[in-house]
């Protein structure tokens, strides 16, 4: 049964979790066994558990024990529950807190590509994508719209950073995601050829003369297909977007010559995802 602690000592160590530690500490590259994340909010925690994650502590607006936390805590087991009015909590955390709860919960060890894209048809591959907010739109677009994995670059911001998760509506729980690492860093060289081994054709979002368009029947005609996504302004590299099968273009109308990487996630996703989604 969970412990429900009032606080009041904000220097507490096990509240530095929530209110200190930055999220590259929470990370904690030197020893990601003990690497640590945030969820926000019921619906996120709730599917960070579904998916097996360990919660460590619990902290949330003191009304929200018995009510829409109940269920929260009482899936969490005996973790230690810290309350406080929001106020408080706001001035504690630095931030106002979606729906009054947060849950520290214990990083797992991530797979291996080959793993998650064994059985993939349709897979998504961001290059650099920096900005926590897009990356969990990204992923959200992904789990709707027909994707079977994520693949991140090294330098893409951390789909269980807080905003990510919480933006994400914790669809980083529920599709499968790794990162290029370890033999596979070298991008786009070993990363491309990693896709290429793993039987996937490429198709670049990109804006250039060759381009072809998202509803080009050869994109959909591949068995399996990976669909690149660049950084924030400057999109995907250019040795990524020579190294592709295909450069792939989103029509555009009254003379708007791009979207944000989140809205043609969503775009693409959808186009090209018809063609791999299992229920079609």
């Amino acid at each position: 049964m969970a412990t429900i602690l009032e606080i009041t000592d904000f220097g507490a160590p096990e509240l530095d979790v929530y209110a200190r530690l930055t999220e590259a500490q929470l990370l904690n590259r030197q020893n990601e066994k003990e690497g640590l994340f945030i969820a926000e909010s019921p619906l996120v925690i709730g599917r960070a558990l579904d998916a097996g994650y360990e919660p460590v502590s619990l902290l949330m607006e003191r009304r929200h024990v018995e009510t829409v936390a109940a269920e929260t805590i009482r899936r969490c087991g005996d973790v230690p529950v810290f309350t406080a009015d929001m106020p408080v909590l706001t001035q504690f955390t630095g931030f106002a807190l979606t729906r009054g709860v947060l849950c520290a919960m214990r990083r797992r060890p991530l797979p291996r590509p080959e793993e998650i894209c064994r059985d993939a048809r349709r897979i998504a591959v961001l290059e650099n994508v920096m900005n926590p907010t897009n990356v969990g739109a990204v992923f959200r677009s992904a789990a709707a719209l027909g994707m079977d994995a994520v693949l991140l670059t090294p330098a893409c911001s951390n789909p269980l950073y807080r905003r990510s998760a919480r933006v994400s509506m914790g669809t980083v729980f529920q599709i499968p995601w790794t990162y290029l690492t370890e033999e596979n860093a070298d991008w786009p060289e070993k990363g491309m050829a990693l896709l290429r081994t793993m039987g996937f054709a490429t198709a670049a979002m990109a804006l250039r003369d060759d381009s072809v368009s998202i509803d080009d029947p050869a994109l959909a005609a591949c068995e399996k297909l990976a669909v690149l996504l660049g950084t924030e302004g400057d999109g995907l590299a250019d040795g990524t977007i020579a190294a592709c099968d295909y450069t792939v273009r989103i029509p555009m109308s009254h003379g708007v010559d791009s979207l944000n990487v989140a809205a043609a996630s969503a775009v693409a996703f959808w186009e090209l995802g018809k063609s791999g989604r299992r229920d079609a």
